[in-house]
């Protein structure tokens, strides 16, 4: 008996240990779990037992237990660490603390979501039926098959192609379809980009000026631009880790307001010396985005009557922090037609139904390539200037997001091709399927 004592004193110490050094982590693990279970339940309608049985079996992630209810989400690790996400009305899902008091009033976007009457992707109206003599069908309709091929690894789950402003395929695995809202992850950065170039198109800010950080001004930070936070050349400190407890892990599933996490830290180089890329500099730029409106319901306001709703993407949602700022880094929601939407607004360089929303010099900024990003960054937007894609045009730029979303633009082969999935690189082979792609068009 003592000798059963002693093992289970033993054990239970191990136990302890375990738990006091992983206690972080746990927080960030039903974090995580709670919000994601939310947002996919609310917004993206899809049912419960999907979602944990098909996006959260990975490790760590699958530890967690999760709940929902008629409006929020929970989750905990082993009966520990309870965290909570509450569905907002027009805002998306977000995670709350012990100080959140239940029924806050608070502001949200308003919305005009008027059929605009055109085939798509220009409007709502059913898409054309267009045959194109160039494109070899043949080898168009295997290029199209292989994202799908061994899909218990590449994972899948939508695609679409858009070609000179048609819809020549689209294809959804069985739980999805054209209206599915999909989480592009970090796709929504290029999207809050494109709101600084259409301020800039309109005068109102001009991606050359100082960062308006007050706490700034006095330290080697205030040589720092808008153009640098643009390009991830700010030279500030910043752990974009999401195996660990990082500066993006504790931003994501911790922090109330996400704004300050990256103004709050040192610099460790000059601007223009390092790149590195950032999730907090992107909801930065958020924040200093809503400095440029004298009130709260303007900012929110901005993004759909600017851009979302004005090009018909109806189905898009930008999930807001609990401080009210837009998570531009993560939280940008739309169904794969509007993914794509939002794709041919670059290919046809801002222009939308006869109105200009961003000069096409914009394309030329967010294209350039970004010195030290190894050919493969602009200014919030992904290249291949240098061939990381050997068998894709050089010109290709594209939107990117954890997981494997994808919105490609190629305009020297007029393409928009949106994929998304849950596998990214090297299970789902990019190289492989829009070089054949491309292949099958003269």
């Amino acid at each position: 008996m003592k000798w059963l004592k002693r093992i289970l004193l033993l054990l239970l110490i191990i136990i302890a240990l375990v738990v006091y050094f992983n206690y972080s982590k746990l927080n960030i693990i039903s974090g995580y779990s709670s919000k994601y279970m939310a947002s996919q339940v609310f917004i993206a309608e899809r049912q419960p037992d999907a979602v944990v049985q098909e996006d959260l079996k990975f490790p760590l992630i699958e530890l967690a237990e999760t709940n929902t209810n008629s409006a929020s989400a929970s989750a905990t690790v082993y009966g520990l660490m309870e965290r909570k996400a509450i569905d907002r009305q027009e805002l998306g899902c977000v995670l709350v603390n012990a100080d959140y008091v239940e029924g806050t009033p608070y502001l949200q976007p308003k919305r005009d979501r008027t059929t605009i009457q055109l085939p798509y992707p220009y409007g709502h109206l059913p898409a054309k039926d267009t045959l194109f003599p160039e494109i070899d069908a043949q080898k168009f309709n295997k290029a199209v098959a292989l994202p799908f091929a061994n899909n218990d690894i590449q994972k899948t789950r939508t695609l679409l192609v858009l070609y000179k402003g048609h819809l020549v395929h689209e294809y959804y695995a069985e739980g999805f379809d054209k209206d599915t809202p999909i989480l592009g992850w970090s796709m929504t950065k290029s999207v809050l980009a494109t709101l600084y170039g259409i301020l800039q198109h309109q005068k109102k800010l001009d991606v050359n000026w100082p960062a308006p950080i007050a706490d700034w001004k006095d330290d080697e930070r205030k040589d720092i631009t808008l153009n640098h936070l643009l390009r991830m050349q700010s030279g500030l400190e910043w752990d974009e880790d999401y195996a660990s407890i990082s500066d993006v892990t504790r931003m994501l599933f911790l922090d109330m307001d996400m704004t300050k996490a990256q103004k709050e830290k040192k610099a460790i180089a000059k601007p223009i010396e390092i790149w590195n890329y950032s999730s907090g500099t992107t909801n930065l730029l958020s924040g200093i985005l809503r400095q440029q409106f004298r009130t709260h319901q303007a900012y929110l306001d901005f993004p759909y009557s600017a851009l979302i709703d004005k090009i018909g993407m109806h189905s898009m949602l930008l999930e807001a922090d609990l401080a009210g700022n837009f998570v531009g880094s993560s939280y940008g929601w739309a169904s794969t037609r509007d993914w794509a939407r939002y794709g041919q607004l670059h290919l046809d360089k801002g222009s939308w139904n006869g109105e200009q929303l961003f000069a096409p010099e914009w394309i030329e900024y967010i294209t350039e390539l970004t010195p030290g990003s190894n050919g493969t960054y602009g200014a919030h937007f992904w290249l291949n200037a240098e061939g990381k894609y050997p068998d894709v045009p050089k010109d290709l730029f594209s939107c990117n997001g954890y997981q494997g979303q994808y919105v490609f633009m190629i305009p020297s082969k007029d393409l928009v091709v949106v994929r998304t999935g849950l596998g990214e690189e090297p299970d789902f082979n990019i190289n492989g399927f829009l070089g054949a792609l491309v292949d099958a068009i003269d």
